[in-house]
């Protein structure tokens, strides 16, 4: 019931700047997925769906911004798969492209102030603690079912890596896959790009849902968060344009514009040795891309 097929290749990506280092880049196209169930927000989704089906579950309750790919995603999955759908949303109510696929997905928006979106178990038990039919998501999918579906990854992988990379907001993705390499043994480095200011915070949800040997397996590039999420500048923006038109390959600056940069800046300044071959993680969320729109300046 709860997966489909689906096709996340793997591409080569050719710039001189990592051919004349002797480096190779590859990047796992998992906004391939699904247009609306995109990137890593089905592998979150998967296990989670499968554990509230297992609890006889008819409605799923989670949390996001009025952008968020989460609860875009979320409302997909319900309508795919049979759940109800409720979002609480954080701040004021808006109405955009993002809010008007959950509505036509079915999912029911709720918007709530910022104080009183922080304590998101709050939330859930004032206005479903009644109902024996409602699930909790947490906001981003962040869940143990989560990071075990992110994990999974590495089980697409055909060739052995140097490095994988993937952007972090939560850190459920990071925590799924270096779970998946500690149970493997693997050499693999991974490394983590926080999308927001203080992103060492990252290293501590990992560990929650896996435990502090694992996170400290994770190197965290902190640098890269361009002002904090949802934030850019102009040198962030410039390189999204001059990597979509090189490559065909889309990306945003929320998460993926934002990693690729670091990766870039990262080989500019000798941090691979000669010969390492790298993997970045698309984890798509590319309909966010229309609420800032005005910030990449076409």
């Amino acid at each position: 019931m709860f997966s489909f097929d689906f096709h996340s290749p793997i591409e080569a990506l050719n710039f001189p700047l990592f051919s004349d280092k002797r480096l190779t880049l590859h990047i796992k196209r998992d906004d391939l997925i699904h247009p609306f169930i995109s990137g890593n927000k089905w592998r979150k989704l998967k296990y989670i769906l499968q554990e509230a089906a297992a609890q006889q579950k008819t409605r799923l309750v989670t949390f996001g911004g009025a952008w968020s790919n989460h609860l875009l995603a979320t409302a997909c999955a319900g309508a795919k798969f049979g759940f109800n759908t409720t979002a609480f949303v954080r701040g004021e109510e808006v109405s955009n492209a993002n809010l008007s696929l959950c509505k036509l997905f079915g999912m029911e928006l709720r918007f709530v102030d910022r104080t009183a979106y922080k304590d998101k178990q709050a939330l859930f038990h004032q206005n479903f603690g009644s109902d024996k039919q409602a699930y909790f998501i947490d906001e981003g999918g962040y869940s143990r079912e989560g990071a075990k579906g992110c994990g999974d990854i590495l089980d697409e992988l055909s060739h052995a890596y140097s490095h994988i990379f993937c952007a972090a907001g939560t850190g459920t993705t990071l925590a799924g896959i270096a779970e998946a390499l500690a149970a493997k043994k693997s050499a693999i480095q991974l490394h983590g790009v926080p999308v927001l200011t203080g992103g060492a915070f990252i290293r501590n949800r990992i560990a929650e849902l896996s435990t502090d040997s694992v996170a400290n397996t994770c190197v965290l590039h902190t640098d890269y968060h361009f002002g904090g999420y949802a934030k850019t500048k102009p040198e962030l923006t410039d390189f999204i344009k001059y990597f979509c038109t090189q490559t065909g390959i889309l990306i945003e600056p929320v998460y993926t514009g934002k990693l690729c940069y670091a990766v870039f800046d990262l080989a500019k300044d000798n941090y691979f040795a000669n010969g390492d071959n790298i993997l970045i993680i698309h984890t798509g969320g590319l309909v966010g891309l229309l609420g800032m729109e005005k910030s990449l300046h076409l």
